[in-house]
């Protein structure tokens, strides 16, 4: 019997006799039946197992597996694992207690979870503990036998993380680590497809089709389907920069700091929605400018599917996270809408319409020039705004869709240090 693991399963037993259902349920919990073969460990001499694939496509059952198994297996006693995410909530909320997260695909010796000490502990003995790419100096110290990273391609201090990660992983005869991640053409997840101890393994979304809702798959394949967005979130694939983008991803990697220091002026860009729905996205940037004069991207805080309430309280929040000095948004789509909304959940918000009279690219240039200069900084990774920065060439996104997040930053990026030139035009309330 030939059956794909993933979450909770796409079928449901109707039909079926009790005896035949408990027996086809056993089978799926079963991982040495149901787990298909790249989901498995790879045989042989390796230092890093690097898993890369569509979203759904099954990494996170694969790292949950491996990582319950080693905890349960021979040996387990005394076992020190690392699980490191994008952020502590992720960790727990994906790794630990999601659909497929180790507690949930636990078939016996289920973990205990300590809160307050951030710790998965198994009755074998052995201990998981969970860390965040946020802060690279929590994994100073520690050490462990084996580690599970877990969407290395998002990491906000993805370097500085991982390095600090190779230090601890030090116990045993036979450290090894499982990298887990959707694919994103990003230098650490280059080196470590090139590096002789690394074995790689790609899935794409369409081999987990039997555990997604019917007509899911499809549904993605006419949205996206022929486009490098689909390409490297259905199918896996790595997709080098876009030759004609403005913006390249090793020139930010280079660009990012982790920024201590005082701002002089503090503006949150809004490029709100055209309309409402799950594919609609709120643009929202945070970036301030240093008394040396070069700007920072302190922060995207864009918002998908939410109403025009629902972003607008965004917008305040995000204002009222970083003390900025004012709230900049884009006003062509919405007109006096946007201030409207804007001003229902903040009357007294300092607020600047900005309308364009030119196309995107045109507007972007400018800014990805102060990017050339080094004028423009980045306080940590932000992958979604990164990746819309990277595909954004004369025509617009390769996926069709609004550059929502990059437009916010143009516009935040032009108030700071291009506003008084002609394109974009900007006018205070």
């Amino acid at each position: 019997m030939q059956l794909k693991a993933h979450g909770p399963s796409a079928v449901d037993g109707e039909g079926l006799t009790p005896r035949i259902r408990r027996h086809v349920f056993d089978v799926r919990r079963d991982w040495t039946l149901a787990g298909r073969q790249e989901q498995k460990p790879p045989s042989g001499d390796w230092h890093t197992w690097l898993v890369m694939g569509g979203r759904g496509s099954g990494k996170t059952r694969a790292g949950a597996e491996w990582v319950h198994g080693l905890a349960t297996g021979a040996g387990a006693k005394g076992l020190r694992i690392a699980l490191v995410a994008e952020t502590l909530g992720d960790a727990r909320e994906v790794m630990i207690d999601g659909v497929s997260g180790i507690c949930r695909i636990a078939r016996k010796h289920v973990p205990d979870f300590e809160t307050s000490r951030r710790r998965l502990v198994w009755p074998t003995g052995a201990v998981a503990q969970i860390f965040s790419s946020e802060d690279p100096e929590s994994l100073r110290g520690p050490q462990f036998h084996f580690a599970w990273c877990d969407e290395l391609a998002k990491w906000r201090h993805a370097e500085e993380t991982f390095d600090m990660l190779q230090f601890g992983l030090r116990l045993g005869s036979d450290p090894r680590q499982l990298v887990t991640t959707t694919p994103r053409p990003v230098p650490i997840l280059k080196r470590l497809i090139a590096d002789p101890g690394t074995v790689l393994a790609r899935m794409s979304t369409r081999d987990n089709a039997g555990n997604m809702a019917p007509g899911f798959i499809t549904a993605l394949e006419n949205r996206y389907g022929g486009t490098r967005l689909g390409r490297q979130e259905l199918d896996g694939e790595l997709i080098e920069d876009r030759p004609d983008a403005l913006w390249k991803r090793a020139d930010l990697e280079a660009l990012t700091i982790r920024f201590t220091g005082a701002l002089r002026r503090i503006v949150v860009a809004v490029d709100p929605p055209s309309g409402i729905g799950v594919a609609s996205c709120c643009g929202i940037v945070a970036a301030g400018l240093e008394a040396s004069g070069r700007a920072v991207v302190l922060a995207d805080c864009s918002v998908e599917g939410r109403s025009p309430a629902g972003w607008a309280s965004e917008v305040v929040k995000t204002f009222r996270r970083f003390s900025a000095d004012r709230v900049v948004a884009e006003v062509n789509q919405g007109g006096e809408m946007v201030a409207a909304m804007l001003r229902s959940i903040d009357e007294t918000l300092p607020l600047t319409q900005v309308r364009a009279t030119r196309g995107k690219y045109l507007r972007a240039e400018p800014v990805a020039a102060l990017y050339e200069q080094g004028r423009v900084a980045h306080a940590g990774r932000f992958s979604a705004l990164e990746d819309q920065m990277c595909d954004f060439g004369p025509d617009g996104l390769s996926s069709g869709r609004s550059p929502d997040r990059l437009d916010a930053l143009v516009w935040a990026l032009t108030a700071l240090m291009l506003e008084g030139q002609s394109e974009p035009r900007v006018r205070g309330l």
